[in-house]
């Protein structure tokens, strides 16, 4: 058997790479269109393809990774994705970019299928583990902004991909050596954790796909967008690639707090106590920082991922405690192709809304698209915790 603290640990590690290689390019962009002579709204779309990629390319991986090797899965996924960021940085022409970026996502569509249901096979309790490894997730964010912006500016965009591609594929050659593949095909497998009453279910799948599709979309939407949001509104501020950077990373850092609060909630409580609450964050916030500017935004927009951030970890929740370690990886397959597919449109929406009205559109659109949030966690009906959920 491997060591669970060590497996949890390197599954955390690629949460964290999972989400820095996909918002490299949205750090990345604002200088890389002067460099390719290109505007930012005829840049981001070819980021597209590599998005919807993350999303679908989920069905596949989750399916191998019950069927075949969750280790041998995320092998790939460090050392496949690593080799992608490289090549990315050596692009010629629009075409190739849009290409890498699609290798990315497909690389990255491995992680969330098959590292979040690891999670949920080696953690002992259940929502701290998962909060912990949404703080990882979260990090990757941050830093992906915060690192593009120091080494853009002073090394150039090129390295700001080569640099996490290679340290990437050390961390893979690391996991292959230090993880082994476990043949659990005789090993009795582990039911749920919580249930609900059979005439409830449809009310959960309900729940769970309209928070999936709205969060998933708004979720992808601010963190391609705010790079930029931050670029045009902080004038007052900074004009600084890397200040701008900072100050995105520290806004991040909120949202990672968050996940690991709500992570511990969940242990505590059901997931509709938690959810309600939750909730009613996101809209008002989104709606208010449509008009806001310097430190005003910058506040609006620490409430803003801390409701996206926290509702991420709600559903990776929801999705671990229904079902059992036999269909886990599939489960989460399923959850994450309708997440990334809807966050894959997002990058287009995002790029036709600011054409149409600027962020002052983009933002009043995706808090009126939260209010369906709220509307899911009224009817997520009450969980029924299992004897062994309740002996943890």
């Amino acid at each position: 058997m491997n060591n669970p603290t060590r497996v949890i640990g390197f599954v955390n590690a690629g949460h964290f790479i999972d989400h820095y290689s996909m918002l490299i390019f949205a750090a990345a962009v604002i200088i890389m269109g002067p460099a390719l002579g290109m505007a930012y709204s005829e840049l981001l779309p070819y980021a597209t393809p590599g998005f919807v990629a993350f999303g679908a390319g989920s069905l596949l991986t989750g399916w191998l990774g019950d069927r075949w090797s969750r280790r041998h899965m995320m092998a790939i996924f460090f050392v496949g994705i690593g080799a992608s960021m490289i090549s990315v940085g050596f692009v010629q022409t629009p075409l190739e970019l849009g290409a890498a970026l699609l290798a990315i996502g497909l690389f990255a569509s491995i992680y969330h299928p098959v590292g979040t249901a690891m999670i949920v096979s080696y953690a002992e309790a259940l929502g701290r583990e998962m909060g912990i490894n949404g703080v990882w997730g979260n990090l990757g964010v941050a830093s992906s902004a915060l690192v593009t912006g120091v080494v853009g500016q002073y090394l150039g965009w090129r390295w700001a991909f080569i640099l996490p591609g290679i340290v990437t594929i050390g961390i893979g050659l690391c996991f292959m050596a230090m993880v082994r593949h476990e043949d659990r095909s005789n090993v009795k497998q582990a039911a749920a954790q919580a249930r609900v009453a059979k005439k409830d279910m449809w009310r959960v799948i309900v729940a769970l796909l309209i928070v999936v599709i709205a969060i998933s979309t708004t979720f992808n939407a601010v963190t391609v967008a705010l790079p930029k949001l931050f670029a045009e509104r902080l004038n007052g501020l900074t004009q600084s690639p890397a200040l701008l950077g900072v100050i995105a990373a520290c806004v991040y850092v909120f949202g990672a707090m968050t996940q690991y609060t709500i992570g511990k909630l969940i242990d505590r409580y059901s997931l509709k106590a938690v959810s309600l609450p939750l909730s009613f964050v996101l809209a008002p916030f989104l709606y208010v920082a449509a008009e806001l500017s310097n430190l005003p935004l910058i506040i609006a927009a620490i409430g803003i991922v801390m409701g996206a951030f926290g509702q991420v970890t709600v559903n990776d929740a929801m999705v671990g405690k229904y079902t059992s370690e036999e269909w886990r990886s599939r489960a989460y397959a399923v959850r994450y192709f309708v997440g990334f597919t809807a966050a894959g449109v997002s990058v287009g929406l995002v790029a036709w809304l600011y054409q149409q009205g600027g962020f002052v559109t983009m933002l009043h659109a995706f808090a009126g698209l939260c209010l369906l949030i709220v509307a899911a966690a009224i009817i997520l009906p009450v969980e029924i915790r299992t004897q062994a959920a309740r002996a943890n």
